[in-house]
C-alpha cells in the first residue's frame, strides 16, 4: 500500500507541475506522469526551466500583459435592454480598482493569466467581513493542492511557509484552464514537456557551439607515433583555440600534423531549422500566433491584413480566456439574485480600435437593410438609448421584390386607359 505524500513534498511536485488530484503515487510514478523526470531529449522540464526559453517567457507575457490591458466591467442590467456601468456595486470596487492590498487590477488579471499559461489553474481566496466580499487573494498555484470530498464538494489545502491551511469551496474562486477531468486544468508546460524539453537542449546545443567558437569538433593525424605525454600537451594547446573568446586565432601545427573535421556544421545539422520548428511547436501549446512573439517565417498564413490578424488572435486565442473567466466571476463572486441583474465583461474594444471600420461598415449596413435599429446597435457599443431609435429604418429607394416592374411610389397614379 502507497503511503500518500505530505503537505510539504506536496507542494514540491506541485510547483513541478503534478496535478493536484494525484495524491498517492510514488515519486518516480509521478515524475514520470508529469514530466518532471528526464524527457527524450534529456532535459528536465519545470515552470522554471521553462520560462527560461525564450517562446515560453514572449507567450506566457504576451497573454498575461494584453489581457491585464483590458478593463473588466461591472453592467446594470436595466429593463429596456441597455446596460450601465454599476459604479456602487462592491465588485466594480475589487475589480476596477482594487482587488486586494498588494495588487492593481492590472497586476490582479497578469497574475492570474500568467498562473493559467504555466500551472493550468489560477487561485484566488475570498475575504470576508462579516457577509462583505472585502479582498481576492492570488494563491501561489504551486502551493494548492484540491481535493473531492465523498460529499461531492471541493476543498483546497494551501502550504505556506511550511504549514497548512484548508479552504472550502464557498470561499475560494478556482479558475481552471483546458483540462479533462472537470477538478483541475492541465499545465501546458507539463502536457508540452517533450516538446519544451527538446526546445531546451536546441538552445543548449547553439550555445555549446558558439562557446567552442564555432569551431567543429574533428582530430589531429600525424605519421609519428606520440608518447602519453605528448598526446596530452596536444590536446590541451588545442583546446585553447576552441573558446568564442578565441575565434579567429591561427593554429600552428607541427610534425605533419593534419587536421581533419567531423562534425556538420549548424545548417548541415539543421540545428537552426530545429529551432524554428520548436517555436512554431510552443506556440501551439498556447494557442500564440508566432508573428504575434517575433515569429514571423510564416505570418502569411493566419491573415493578409494587420486588422485580420488581431481579430484572429482576439477571436481564436483571447475569447476562450476571457469568457472562462467571465463565467466563473459570475459563478463565484455573484450572489443568485445579483447574478440576474449584474453582467460582467471584459472591454475588448481597445483591441479592436483597428478594426473600427469594420464595425462602422456592419452597423451602417443594419441600419441601412432594417434589421437593427439604432438603439441596438447603441446596446452593442453601451451606449444609453435615444428617443425614436427604436424605429427600424432602411433606404427611401428600396421597394418590395413583389413591387419591381410597377412604379410603386409615384407621385402620380397611372391614368385610366379609355376606350
Amino acid at each position: 500500500m502507497r503511503k500518500k505524500i505530505g503537505p510539504i513534498r506536496a507542494a514540491i511536485l506541485e510547483f513541478m507541475g503534478v496535478p493536484h488530484q494525484i495524491t498517492d503515487l510514488t515519486s518516480s510514478q509521478i515524475l514520470n506522469l508529469m514530466g518532471g523526470n528526464s524527457t527524450s531529449s534529456g532535459k528536465h522540464v519545470t515552470v522554471d526551466s521553462a520560462l527560461q526559453l525564450s517562446t515560453v517567457w514572449a507567450c506566457t507575457r504576451l497573454l498575461s500583459e494584453t489581457i491585464s490591458t483590458l478593463p473588466i466591467k461591472v453592467y446594470q442590467n436595466n429593463k429596456d435592454g441597455s446596460r450601465t456601468v454599476a459604479k456602487t456595486h462592491p465588485l466594480h470596487k475589487l475589480l476596477s480598482q482594487k482587488p486586494n492590498a498588494e495588487y492593481t487590477p492590472s497586476r490582479f488579471m497578469l497574475m492570474i493569466i500568467a498562473s493559467i499559461c504555466l500551472w493550468g489553474n489560477a487561485y484566488v481566496e475570498k475575504i470576508y467581513i462579516g457577509t462583505r466580499l472585502v479582498s481576492l487573494d492570488i494563491l501561489l498555484p504551486q502551493t494548492v493542492r484540491q481535493k473531492r470530498l465523498e460529499s461531492g464538494a471541493l476543498e483546497y489545502k494551501v502550504i505556506k511557509n511550511g504549514k497548512e491551511r484548508v479552504i472550502f469551496e464557498d470561499a475560494m474562486m478556482h479558475i481552471r484552464g483546458f483540462g479533462i477531468d472537470g477538478l483541475a486544468g492541465l499545465s501546458p508546460i507539463a502536457q508540452g514537456r517533450e516538446t519544451v524539453g527538446s526546445a531546451t537542449a536546441a538552445d543548449q546545443s547553439a550555445g555549446k557551439f558558439f562557446k567552442k567558437g564555432m569551431q567543429p569538433s574533428g582530430f589531429l593525424s600525424t605519421d609519428m607515433q606520440l608518447k602519453t605525454d605528448q598526446r596530452e600537451q596536444i590536446r590541451d594547446n588545442v583546446t585553447k583555440y576552441a573558446s568564442s573568446e578565441n575565434a579567429g586565432r591561427i593554429m600552428v601545427l607541427e610534425s605533419g600534423m593534419k587536421y581533419q573535421n567531423i562534425t556538420m556544421n549548424p545548417e548541415a545539422a539543421q540545428l537552426l531549422q530545429t529551432r524554428s520548428f520548436n517555436v512554431e511547436e510552443i506556440c501551439r501549446l498556447f494557442r500564440v500566433p508566432p508573428f504575434m512573439i517575433g515569429h514571423m517565417d510564416k505570418s502569411s498564413s493566419w491573415a493578409s491584413s494587420v486588422d485580420g490578424q488581431w481579430l484572429q488572435f482576439l477571436t481564436n486565442t483571447l475569447r476562450p480566456i476571457l469568457v472562462n473567466i467571465e463565467q466563473e466571476i459570475r459563478r463565484c463572486l455573484l450572489s443568485p439574485l445579483d447574478a440576474d441583474n449584474i453582467t460582467v465583461e471584459f472591454s475588448v474594444e481597445g483591441l479592436l480600435r483597428a478594426d473600427s471600420a469594420g464595425r462602422s461598415a456592419y452597423y451602417n449596413s443594419a441600419l441601412n437593410n432594417g434589421w437593427m435599429s439604432r438603439n441596438e446597435v447603441r446596446r452593442l457599443e453601451n451606449l444609453p438609448p435615444i428617443e425614436g431609435g427604436d424605429k427600424y429604418t432602411v433606404q427611401s429607394a428600396l421597394i418590395g421584390i413583389d413591387q419591381v416592374g410597377t412604379n410603386y411610389g409615384a407621385k402620380n397614379e397611372p391614368t385610366q386607359s379609355t376606350t
